[in-house]
């Protein structure tokens, strides 16, 4: 119970700075490296990276997608002309550079942008390459990521993320109310993952998709989690002092209209007056808070009952 008071206390005091709390959202940054998901898990690139062009195609180097599809690429040249062929047990695509189209499985295709030859690699529309082998292919505009493949997306209850005692765990939980479930029960372990592990579902509740640093006009700096769910609360851990709470700014969600939305989450915030279940009028440090103080940022969502999650903080 207390645990829910603190989060709903937490997004009272946050809306408080915006007034009416009509405002949007954090204003958008720079365009966000596109990011390629082979059945949800985020690809790596070595050295060149995928890009999207001026008529919006992404492009990729072609052997890393290729091969992790199961296919093999192969390099021939006429002349002056190069080829490149992509082949797995029940397709074909074959690839002139310069050209905007393939014969795939036979057929010409036009894909409107032209193979090409950057940072000494074979960039592809991606498109091409996942379609011609028969892979579904999603635009994700709002991650800016590419989704190939199912979206069955690993959860915190796989065993590839192991438990940790959260008596192992004690430099951060000296703020004990941040450490129970909805049943109001402490939680005996927690989970660790990493930004890399995005996207995430938390055992079987919301799916975390993206989280990031921000900053609104009113409100400052802040954290954006996009979410499969509204309102859950984080907070952040700082090694051998409270947790610093957060609560949702209610006025600053955006519905993304793809069934994720971003939550908004201020950096600094009056909820930190509140230490070991005290309120403590006079604690003026709250304002001087810094996200980079903290080592891990404890997500929270009602469907997790034996074990928290908590995410190391990417921004430090």
């Amino acid at each position: 119970m207390k645990k829910l008071l603190l989060a709903v206390l937490a997004g009272a005091l946050s809306v408080s700075l915006i007034g009416s709390g009509t405002e949007s959202a954090a204003a958008a940054g720079a365009p966000k490296q596109v990011e390629v998901l082979l059945n949800t898990i985020k690809m790596k690139f070595p050295d060149a990276k995928p890009f999207q062009d001026a008529q919006g195609s992404v492009m990729v180097p072609i052997r890393f997608v290729s091969e992790a599809l199961g296919a093999k690429v192969t390099y021939s040249k006429e002349g002056k002309v190069s080829k490149v062929g992509v082949y797995s047990k029940d397709h074909k695509v074959d690839m002139t550079i310069g050209q905007t189209s393939a014969l795939v499985d036979g057929q010409k295709k036009d894909y409107g942008t032209q193979i090409m030859l950057k940072q000494n690699r074979t960039f592809v529309p991606l498109r091409l390459v996942s379609e011609g082998l028969g892979e579904k292919v999603e635009w994700d505009k709002i991650g800016r990521w590419v989704w190939i493949g199912n979206k069955d997306f690993r959860s915190t209850d796989d065993k590839e993320f192991k438990l940790t005692k959260l008596s192992d765990f004690k430099a951060y939980t000296r703020s004990e109310e941040y450490f129970k479930n909805m049943k109001d029960e402490k939680y005996k372990n927690i989970k660790i993952i990493k930004e890399s592990d995005l996207p995430i579902m938390l055992g079987d509740g919301q799916i975390v998709y993206d989280i990031n640093k921000t900053k609104d006009s009113i409100l400052g700096d802040g954290v954006q989690i996009r979410s499969s769910q509204r309102g859950n609360s984080i907070t952040f851990l700082v090694k051998n002092s409270y947790g610093r709470g957060r609560g949702v700014v209610d006025a600053a969600f955006v519905n993304n209209g793809d069934k994720t939305g971003m939550n908004f989450y201020p950096v600094i915030s009056r909820l930190d007056k509140f230490q070991g279940g005290q309120y403590l009028e006079n604690y003026e440090a709250w304002k001087n808070f810094k996200i980079t103080q903290a080592d891990y940022i404890l997500l929270e969502d009602g469907k997790l009952e034996s074990y928290a999650v908590a995410i190391v903080n990417p921004f430090k």
